[in-house]
């Protein structure tokens, strides 16, 4: 028969082995509306950051969770609070410097254009062309600290929920433009079936790049080395790439995004 010592014993080495491997299991979010990068539909975040997230984070031995419930401000709010521990892909800028650290190397570069009504278009040569118009914006999003400083000091800002409502709003001309990457754009058009009223400027606004960011509260800096590593080769043997066209088909064929009809 057991002792009430050895059964003791044997109790503490199961708590700890749960706390071990409650340890391994981290929580991570990324902006729902922004395929191929990341997009919440089915009730699950899908895309090429979560895949990649997932295969570096279960390399290195944890269990990865995707939080498919948080709007893109909210997502960054919890990482900020240490409730969530990955934005799986997120721009570099200074306002998020102080609770977020990211990989050197980034996951895609972002090429931003603005997209307009076809019916109501815009001669634009410079930024000078948008100031005074009326720009729609996703709550939390970012197109680099230059053009979001630009958009604050020299346009009508309207923020929206959820990108769906810029393409309603853009399509019956209640804005006069939106940034976005140019090929999340033309995805999110595509599938919204505004692709005959809307369309982007020739004209690349900005390159800026999303990076995987981990929480500072999260305790994963130390595997930074590790990340940058793994992202350097992931874009040397085509695997960014084909992750990227392989999630710009997916985004295609599944149903609408959460929350976008």
């Amino acid at each position: 028969m057991i002792s009430f010592r050895s059964l003791g014993a044997l109790l503490l080495l199961l708590a700890s082995l749960s706390a071990s491997a409650e340890e391994k299991t981290l929580k991570a979010c990324g902006h729902p509306f922004y395929p191929p990068v990341s997009w919440i539909g089915d009730h699950q975040l899908h895309g090429l950051a979560a895949e990649v997230s997932r295969q570096i984070f279960t390399e290195l031995g944890y269990k990865i969770t995707f939080v498919a419930d948080y709007l893109w401000k909210r997502c960054l709010r919890e990482v900020e609070l240490g409730n969530a521990d990955i934005v799986v892909a997120a721009y570099r800028i200074p306002s998020r410097e102080s609770f977020l650290q990211f990989s050197k190397e980034p996951v895609i570069a972002d090429h931003v254009s603005l997209f307009i009504n076809n019916d109501n278009p815009i001669d634009f040569k410079s930024l000078e062309d948008i100031k005074g118009k009326t720009v729609g914006l996703l709550l939390g999003d970012s197109f680099g600290h230059q053009l979001d400083q630009f958009l604050l000091q020299h346009t009508e800002i309207e923020y929206v929920a959820r990108n769906h409502q810029n393409f309603a709003k853009l399509a019956h001309q209640r804005i006069d433009f939106m940034p976005l990457g140019r090929l999340s754009g033309q995805l999110q058009n595509q599938k919204l079936g505004y692709h005959p009223q809307i369309s982007p400027l020739d004209y690349r606004v900005a390159t800026e790049y999303y990076y995987l960011a981990i929480g500072r509260k999260s305790g994963l800096a130390e595997h930074l080395p590790y990340i940058n590593k793994r992202l350097q080769e992931m874009h040397s043997d085509g695997t960014i790439r084909r992750l990227t066209d392989q999630s710009s088909r997916h985004y295609l064929e599944l149903g609408a995004e959460d929350g976008s009809q």
